[in-house]
């Protein structure tokens, strides 16, 4: 496979247009010229980043399976015939038992498996993913990484390798031309303390999740609202659907993050950086869908359905050919 990814095309691109020799002696004495010289600029290297960061030899394009651990001792490796057999791996590679203090592993006879970059003699606890980071597996010469996440009351191994087929074949990104018009101003209203939004994940299961306030936006004539998640201070996590969910875009819908909200309750939405959850490029992912309240439709005075098409951000992630 070739390395130039069609990120990197459209980086190329991004900044081939904003930087053409016709443009020049605008950009030399019109500030909104500059503006949006800028703009564009630092939007292909975020553009960049984040296909750099999901090509990462652990990053979601790496993730070759999540499996769900049982009560018991169970063989890992990938041969047939173990009770978790892992796409890429050596035929047998560790034993893992849940015991009732946490769940542990332990190397078979000339496996070589580190935990957090420390080999392992005899049996390690394996922490699952979370404030603490969790214990990392590594295998097969730091190609292969094994963790443990907890959703609900179940444990499974979230597995990497940094030969994934979809690492390998990873086909960059489109994005819609950024637009500074999509970069809009809103309004944070904050909820009563303690309220929660209940959030649903791929999986089905329910999370009461934080919930400190919603963002009004104006936007073709109309105000939109989105429920917030995350922490005002620091960031918002606004995940949502629009008319272009499942056409152009992702069918489980964006997600979008923003700066701290000012001391004045603004807060800047920018539609250009919404992005894909991890479950568009791979079926091992865990993720939270938008919810219901942040489809971005409302009835006009026809009591007619109305939706807010959001030309702007990621679209559908379409997996290179080879």
């Amino acid at each position: 496979m070739k390395k130039n990814t069609l990120a990197s095309v459209l980086v190329a691109s991004l900044l081939a247009v904003a930087c053409s020799p016709q443009d020049k002696p605008a950009a030399e004495t019109s500030p909104a010229a500059t503006t949006a010289l800028d703009f564009k600029s630092e939007h292909a290297e975020w553009v960049h980043e984040r296909a750099a960061d999901l090509g990462k030899p652990d990053g979601w394009t790496s993730l070759i399976g999540l499996h769900w651990i049982a009560a018991g001792t169970q063989s890992v490796g990938g041969a047939e015939g173990n009770a978790i057999r892992l796409a890429i791996a050596p035929d047998r590679l560790a034993e893992l038992e849940q015991r009732a203090d946490g769940l542990y592993v332990r190397p078979v006879d000339g496996a070589l498996i580190t935990a957090d970059g420390k080999p392992v003699q005899g049996e390690v606890r394996l922490e699952p993913e979370g404030k603490g980071g969790g214990t990392k597996l590594s295998y097969d010469e730091g190609k292969g990484q094994i963790t443990a996440i907890k959703r609900g009351q179940r444990l499974a191994l979230r597995v990497r390798h940094a030969d994934a087929p979809a690492r390998r074949h990873f086909g960059g990104l489109d994005f819609f031309p950024a637009e500074q018009s999509w970069r809009v101003q809103a309004r944070f209203v904050p909820h009563p303390a303690g309220r929660t939004l209940p959030i649903v994940n791929v999986l089905g299961e329910v999370a009461d999740t934080p919930n400190p306030g919603y963002v009004v936006f104006e936007k073709q004539g109309r105000e939109w609202r989105l429920e917030a998640l995350g922490d005002p201070t620091k960031s918002l996590n606004l995940m949502f659907q629009d008319q272009t969910t499942n056409r152009q875009t992702y069918g489980v819908g964006r997600y979008l993050r923003t700066d701290a909200v000012a001391a004045d309750g603004t807060v800047t939405l920018d539609f250009n950086r919404a992005y894909n959850p991890p479950c568009a490029y791979t079926d091992f992912a865990t993720c939270p869908l938008p919810p219901p309240e942040n489809r971005l439709a409302q009835q006009d005075g026809d009591r007619q359905r109305v939706r807010l098409a959001v030309l702007a951000g990621e679209k559908k992630y379409a997996l290179a050919q080879h």
